[in-house]
């Protein structure tokens, strides 16, 4: 059976939780970082429940990219599912924590901040989600408007079935191209007209980084540096990164994700360590594939940090291959 605690009663600790009996205190794997088809993900968020279930993950966060739309989905699915008594199965227990990832612009560079554990429901929130949505929608206009000016009529209609109820972005552009002929494939479709520097690259409008922690914090959630490593940055340049996210409220920074290195991750134990800040972990998980990191990693050992899971679970730490 399955118990659903309410996001909207909860601002700090919101969460749905899958199984039946009390919360089990032992948790061997989470998945703060993963991404369903409300956005760019390839899974809808009731299979990629279904997938953290079947690698018995016990704490998941839905981050779709600025939406929280997955991660409502999966918690009407989960309780109507549950009420209906259909899931007679007792597999371990799924906690399911809100999440999101925001862009947002941080000295001239895209930035990944995750907010977890928010209230949906805050004005905050709601009101930082139509904002990016509708500046999603200015950009699929502008890309649109650019393409058809190159012969490709109708293409804002075609992106628009493509997306469906996800995020309107530049894949689905290419998705439609490959539709109807027009590109063989999506490696042509970004190489002549949609990649970097090309007819359809329109810049999105991203906020700035004190903005988007400020939305998270302010629905009461915690902000997460998103893999601090993708961005390349020196050294100096990442310490600023902290500085800068810790004075706007920021809390957290993702000790691992995806593929990583054990000489990484002991890289942002020592930054985790030096700014006093949560760690978090994640698969950054899109889709199967030989390639692509499965969902799910085993709690890491803390050595006298904090990982952000403790906010809602008592965990024994583990390790982090």
């Amino acid at each position: 059976m399955l118990r659903l605690l309410p996001w909207g009663l909860s601002p700090v600790f919101p969460h749905c939780l899958y199984g039946g009996g009390a919360p089990s205190v032992k948790i061997v794997l989470i998945d703060f970082h993963t991404h369903s088809a409300a956005s760019d993900g390839a899974l809808s968020p009731r299979e990629l429940v279904a997938l953290a279930r079947e690698r018995k993950i016990d704490l998941l966060a839905i981050t779709d990219h600025d939406t929280v739309a997955g991660y409502l989905t999966a918690c009407e699915e989960m309780n109507a599912a549950g009420l209906e008594g259909q899931h007679t199965q007792t597999p371990s227990q799924l906690q399911l924590i809100s999440g999101v990832e925001f862009s947002c612009r941080w000295s001239a560079t895209t930035i990944h901040i995750l907010g977890l554990g928010m209230d949906c429901g805050h004005p905050a929130m709601t009101e930082a989600l139509d904002l990016l949505n509708h500046a999603r929608i200015e950009r699929g206009r502008k890309i649109a408007q650019r393409l058809e000016a190159l012969g490709f009529s109708g293409a804002w209609e075609g992106a628009l079935a493509e997306a469906g109820d996800s995020q309107l972005g530049r894949p689905h552009f290419s998705a439609w191209m490959l539709a109807q002929g027009h590109v063989a494939d999506h490696g042509e479709a970004f190489d002549k007209y949609l990649g970097q520097g090309k007819t359809g690259d329109v810049k999105a409008f991203w906020p700035e980084l004190a903005q988007v922690v400020e939305w998270i914090v302010a629905a009461g959630g915690v902000a997460v540096i998103a893999h601090p490593l993708k961005y390349k940055f020196t050294r100096m340049k990442l310490r600023r990164l902290v500085i800068d996210f810790i004075a706007a409220g920021g809390r957290a920074i993702e000790l691992a994700s995806g593929y990583q290195t054990s000489d990484q991750t002991a890289q942002l134990r020592r930054l985790a360590g030096e700014f006093a800040l949560e760690v978090s972990v994640g698969s950054d998980f899109h889709r199967d594939g030989p390639y692509s990191p499965q969902p799910g990693v085993t709690v890491p050992v803390l050595d006298g940090l904090r990982g952000v899971w403790q906010r809602w679970h008592a965990v024994p730490a583990g390790d982090v291959s």
